[in-house]
């Protein structure tokens, strides 16, 4: 089962709906313009209930099958964009300065808007596909909205199945493993207070750039000495943000920031632990004054294993035996897919899409070319999952 003559027939105008949806980046629950586009088409399609403001600004497509069975698997897709500014020169950069979708949601949304098409038009499955477009993943946990808001309950979802793009990879290959896939996203602010000055009297002073210095350099022993070395951990930090432009002021205040990745809960607890224990400790014997916001962000994507070799399956049959590896290291990036996967059964794969800039980059773009690959793999999911007859 190769690609489907009519997916790639139907990828030329999802082209047109992700360089429409790329040229207008919106961000978090905000995605208004991009909601009522996807609603619109899901209409024009056929599709036989078409419901929005799910999770907030969530759409939600349901598609009947040219059979009654009470079968209902659920696609989903991301629409929100990222905070950046794009450098490229391409035709259809996006319009707004400071946002662009550097992670290719606009290639995912247009993906399954043509699944959903080509599903509408053929109906060749005895079951409902509810085809799932979430706001709010970068950051804002969109999928849990849509969770709590009663996504699957009230369309009576029994498996989910979610796709990423994957620069790097060659087009149209799929990756994916059972288990945990992707990390849990924590993420930690310090704020530290000791007593400011003159920085020729350092005597007189409590120094917080010295604290958090001495405070940024023991957090790595965490991983290095408190985790199991077949674990994997990362704890980054990202932001230290103390003093003025002054060269002779020790400052009143530091802020130290950044993130911790975990694949496994157990280790989630230990980091948090072993940060609140070791920051306290040390900014006692440094002598300041320490407040700790550790906020726990997505959890673990975890891949169940019946539906991951499922997608696997399904995954050959379209690109070939060759293309579809379900062996992947787990990656250490966050994705809020993880409330879906809790909520019920299903699978996260990575789709290639070739060479060229890492998603989160200022020059990325979405390769318009696996356009056919993800249509024609969310369509055979489906009649392969829920067969006529």
């Amino acid at each position: 089962m190769p690609i489907i003559n009519r997916a790639a027939e139907l990828a030329e105008d999802a082209k047109v709906w992700r360089r429409d949806f790329h040229q207008h980046p919106e961000l978090l629950y905000e995605v208004h313009r991009t909601a009522a586009r996807v609603a619109e088409l899901l209409t024009s399609f056929g599709v036989d209930e078409v419901v929005t403001g799910i999770g907030r600004t969530g759409v939600v497509g349901v598609i009947r099958g040219r059979e009654p069975s009470p079968r209902v698997i659920g696609l989903r897709a991301d629409m929100d964009a990222l905070p950046l500014q794009e450098v490229s020169d391409i035709p259809h950069k996006s319009t707004i300065p400071g946002r662009m979708h550097a992670c290719g949601h606009d290639g995912h949304t247009a993906m399954l808007l043509g699944a959903a098409r080509y599903l509408a038009e053929t109906r060749n499955f005895a079951g409902t596909a509810v085809v799932i477009f979430q706001p709010a993943e970068e950051g804002g946990a969109g999928g849990r909205a849509m969770v709590d808001d009663g996504l699957m309950e009230r369309f009576g979802i029994e498996e989910v199945y979610g796709l990423h793009n994957a620069p790097g990879l060659p087009l149209g290959a799929v990756s994916t493993r059972v288990g945990a896939v992707m990390a849990a996203a924590d993420t930690f602010e310090v704020r530290l207070k000791g007593l400011g000055g003159h920085a020729a009297r350092p005597n007189k002073c409590v120094d917080p750039i010295i604290a958090g210095a001495q405070i940024v350099t023991a957090l790595q022993t965490i991983v290095a000495r408190n985790v199991d070395p077949v674990e994997s951990a990362v704890l980054s930090i990202t932001r230290f943000h103390a003093g003025t432009s002054a060269d002779n002021i020790i400052p009143q205040t530091a802020i130290i920031g950044g993130t911790v990745r975990t694949l496994d809960e157990e280790v989630r607890r230990l980091m948090d632990k072993r940060f609140k224990d070791l920051v306290t400790a040390m900014a006692s014997g440094m002598g300041v004054e320490v407040e700790i916001d550790y906020e726990w962000g997505y959890p673990v994507v975890v891949n169940h294993a019946e539906q991951t070799a499922f997608a696997a399956r399904v995954a050959r049959d379209v690109v070939g035996p060759d293309q579809v590896k379900t062996d992947m290291p787990p990656r250490l990036g966050g994705e809020d897919f993880a409330y879906m996967l809790q909520a019920r059964p299903g699978a996260f794969v990575f789709m290639g899409i070739g060479d060229g800039a890492g998603v989160h980059h200022p020059e990325y773009d979405f390769n318009d070319d696996v356009i056919p690959h993800g249509i024609s793999y969310w369509a055979k999911l489906v009649e392969t999952a829920m067969p006529v007859g």
